[in-house]
């Protein structure tokens, strides 16, 4: 299916290796791109791409106020793939709107990967209805009800829940995860999944400092509780 990236990027050699990449794996996709920041902003509106992909380090403005620019009219899917990797700068870009954080130097498939997890679309594949507890959840389209209540998910949170879900009461790997949310295992993937969990948990424990349904197993993974 044909899907429309736009690349928000002043390093040349990441963009050509990025549509090569593409060019292998992708075919069908149209890839655009810019340096600067702003324009980048103008392109997501008048373009409308199906996903971003943004460095945070632009000649012209910070990484960071086009993310949060492009939220005010945008849901457009929002990859960050910078070489800052410290967690702050993780965190800050997960809460500000970003649906993905990879940290350069990075392998050239598994962006691909990411990038065509973000644009999978509803209806794609078959309706799955999981529930755990007060916990229901449409893993295709990214619904979940506690208590009555809608809240929404990203697609990656969907993607980390329903994992969970599927296994509850079982521990799950960081490296089961990762494979669930981007198709392969990754460097950083238990760091960057643990933003992923604090926002999850933000969105439906009651107190996120002390969760009762995700439940961090140190040093290998995560556990749903089944209650």
């Amino acid at each position: 299916m044909k899907r429309k990236l736009l690349i928000i990027e002043d390093d040349e050699q990441i963009v050509e290796a990025v549509s090569l990449a593409f060019q292998i794996r992708w075919r069908e996709a149209e890839i655009i791109s810019t340096r600067y920041g702003k324009k980048g902003v103008e392109l997501v509106a008048s373009e409308q791409p199906d996903v971003v992909v943004l460095d945070l380090g632009l000649p012209d403005t910070s990484g960071f106020d086009v993310l949060r620019e492009i939220r005010r009219f945008s849901d457009v899917p929002i990859i960050i793939v910078t070489v800052r990797a410290e967690e702050a700068d993780i965190i800050k870009g997960l809460e500000w709107g970003a649906d993905d954080y990879i940290i350069k130097p990075f392998r050239q498939m598994e962006l691909v990967a990411r990038i065509k997890a973000q644009t999978r679309r509803p209806g794609q594949t078959e309706q799955e209805e999981l529930a755990s507890g007060p916990l229901h959840l449409n893993s295709t389209t990214g619904q979940l009800i506690r208590d009555n209540k809608k809240i929404d998910l990203t697609v990656t949170e969907s993607k980390i829940l329903g994992h969970l879900m599927r296994n509850a009461g079982h521990v799950v790997t960081h490296s089961s995860i990762a494979e669930a949310v981007w198709g392969d295992d990754y460097p950083a993937a238990a760091e960057t999944l643990r933003v992923h969990i604090r926002r999850l948990r933000e969105k439906i424990e009651r107190d996120p400092s002390n969760p009762e349904f995700v439940v961090t197993r140190p040093g290998v993974g995560y556990l749903l509780s089944s209650q």
